[in-house]
């Protein structure tokens, strides 16, 4: 028995065609815009730069970012293309079931999810680097290169201060880290300044070692000590894109390791893991809900109901960014934030598909 017909195969070519076609319209439109947002900043880098560094990266990153929209829109085209010509009716009417019609949908929508997290989670988060650097550089400067008054675990029973970070210079000052056993202080290190090399390869200047023993204190000192402290800059000078230069493995390890040590502040790495899982569900939602919407004549024609699925589409991507508003206030976790909009969109995708399939 045959998994994929003539039909399946046609309903695909149309559905992830009209995808592609979709995703490169939109994006030949929002290129125009961008140049003319950052027209000072292309001007002034070097064209290579430009192309291979900026756009070359920035294009799989929006539309990544807007799949569910394009998976919306394409549904709802080329299926009110399909109803006007009458050929939904058609198919209908030779005995197949509205379930079986959702299969190829179904396939397509797999198609989009699993292209889309391999791209999310794996591909683009290496090419932000350089895109992110690329808009530092030259457009706008949002790297956290300072700190202050910083206090992390750096692994069970060590606390780490600093007073002041330089990353220009990779150089922190007044340095202490203490370590504890059974809640009782057994050493503690100081030093005037503590310079960073490679990975957790890091040079203490002007240092003391006072190790606390039952009965007595062996204090140590000395000009310069290189020595392995298990944290490094990343790990407390935290910028507005940081999240985004991660694969998801390498944002489970961050988000496990950062909440070992204690830190607050990684609320936005919590939301972009999660959301990547989420925006896959939303490729299968979104479609149910566009075949149910563009699967019958209307009277407004293909115009109306490409203007119901952008209202709708908008909606499901303004949802989520107000979602994820409430994990960064701490009313609910990230993962209960990402997931808000596809239960409740899980819920009119239902009702909309029983509707359709009785009618």
């Amino acid at each position: 028995m045959k998994i994929f017909n003539t039909l399946d195969r046609y309903i695909i070519k149309k559905f992830l065609g009209t995808y592609i076609f979709a995703i490169i319209l939109i994006l030949a439109i929002t290129v125009m815009f961008d140049i003319n947002e950052k027209l000072d900043a292309f001007i002034k880098a070097p064209l290579d730069e430009t192309i291979f560094d900026y756009f070359l990266n920035f294009l799989p990153y929006f539309a990544n970012q807007f799949s569910p929209l394009f998976t919306f829109i394409a549904v709802i085209f080329f299926t009110s293309k399909l109803a006007d010509n009458s050929e939904i009716i058609a198919m209908l009417s030779t005995g197949m079931s509205y379930k079986r019609l959702l299969f190829p949908y179904m396939i397509s929508a797999l198609v989009i999810a699993m292209s889309s997290y391999i791209l999310s989670a794996y591909i683009i988060p290496p090419a932000n680097i350089k895109r992110i650097d690329f808009t530092n550089t030259y457009v706008k400067n949002k790297r956290v290169d300072y700190g202050n008054n910083i206090m992390l675990q750096v692994a069970p029973g060590q606390i780490a201060y600093m007073s002041r970070y330089d990353n220009t210079t990779k150089t922190g000052y007044k340095f202490s880290l203490e370590s504890f056993k059974d809640k009782k202080l057994k050493s503690r290190l100081t030093a005037q300044i503590i310079k960073w090399d490679t990975a957790y390869q890091w040079q203490v200047r002007d240092y003391e070692i006072r190790n606390f023993l039952e009965t007595k204190e062996n204090i140590e000192s000395g000009k310069n000590l290189d020595t392995i402290i298990p944290f490094e800059p990343r790990d407390f000078l935290i910028a507005k894109n940081d999240h985004e230069k991660m694969t998801s493995p390498e944002l489970y390890e961050y988000i496990q390791q950062q909440k070992q040590r204690g830190v607050a502040n990684i609320k936005s790495f919590e939301i972009e893991y999660e959301k990547r899982y989420a925006m896959c569900a939303a490729a299968f939602i979104l479609t149910i809900i566009g075949l149910t919407l563009s699967s019958k004549k209307v009277k407004g024609g293909m115009g109306l109901n490409i203007g119901i699925g952008l209202v709708l589409s908008f909606s499901y991507i303004l949802f989520m960014t107000v979602t994820s508003s409430f994990a960064v206030s701490g009313l609910t976790s990230p993962m209960v934030a990402m997931w808000i909009p596809n239960f409740v969109y899980s819920i009119i995708a239902i009702i909309l598909y029983r509707r359709a399939s009785i009618g």
